[in-house]
């Protein structure tokens, strides 16, 4: 873990504790997968032709990311977005069949959440942290389909906001996301901290609204880029609040 040493930075006490979702306490790299590898063989893409499964799925993601990218900036709709990604990763794979997309994409969205796959630690900080400060969930994605993730991981309990970008109307890292957020919680930038893995939407979103950061870089990759503290572990979270 790396801390800025105390004589560059002034030591806060915070008053609210502001998550991130995916890829922050939830993994969703493996609930897709697990989600995908259930449907790869329910509808049997192998003998469609799409395989082998981890190139699709791979295929999947580059091209999942490209529309998730595209959606940030408002240049498609959640309901294009939710069917085109699958449409166009399995015409990668000679599979041109909309219908079939769709059906697919809305068992994904209906079976991925459902899935129990949050990162280790993920409840034990949870524990440690929810009688000492109140705790907030900020993320992007579907309201429906975070609301079933968090029922369906049992981490409803913890959390006394949740705001989704959605029902803002723009997404992480713009401002007005973590403003919401924070009015909605009755707190302040400067009592305010926010985890999240994303130095794009979490660090600098949070960033550029005056609140702390912790970057949890799970992946323990170089980067260039700036938080107040950075962790690899969400353990290490109790080292810091």
């Amino acid at each position: 873990m790396y801390i800025c040493p105390p004589k560059f930075r002034i030591m806060k006490q915070y008053k609210h504790i502001f998550f991130d979702l995916d890829h922050t306490l939830y993994d969703f790299d493996q609930s897709t997968h697990d989600t995908f590898l259930d449907l790869y063989k329910k509808y049997d893409l192998a003998g469609k032709g799409v395989k082998p499964f981890e190139d699709f799925f791979k295929d999947y993601k580059k091209i999942n990311a490209e529309f998730w990218e595209r959606y940030r900036k408002d240049e498609v709709k959640k309901e294009f977005l939710n069917v085109e990604r699958f449409h166009v990763t399995f015409m990668k794979y000679g599979l041109n069949d909309r219908l079939f997309a769709e059906k697919f994409a809305n068992e994904y969205l209906a079976g991925a959440p459902l899935k129990r796959t949050l990162f280790p630690g993920a409840i034990e900080v949870l524990d440690y942290l929810k009688d000492k400060y109140p705790l907030h969930i900020i993320t992007n994605g579907f309201k429906e389909v975070q609301k079933t993730k968090l029922k369906a991981n049992d981490l409803e309990k913890y959390f006394k906001t949740v705001t989704v970008s959605e029902e803002v109307g723009v997404r992480k890292p713009s401002p007005q996301v973590f403003i919401y957020a924070m009015n909605k919680a009755g707190a302040i930038p400067e009592n305010s901290i926010m985890i999240g893995d994303s130095l794009e939407v979490d660090i600098e979103g949070a960033k550029n609204t005056g609140m702390d950061q912790i970057f949890f870089n799970y992946k323990n990759v170089p980067h260039n880029g700036e938080a107040t503290y950075t962790i690899v572990e969400l353990k290490e979270i109790r080292d810091i609040l």
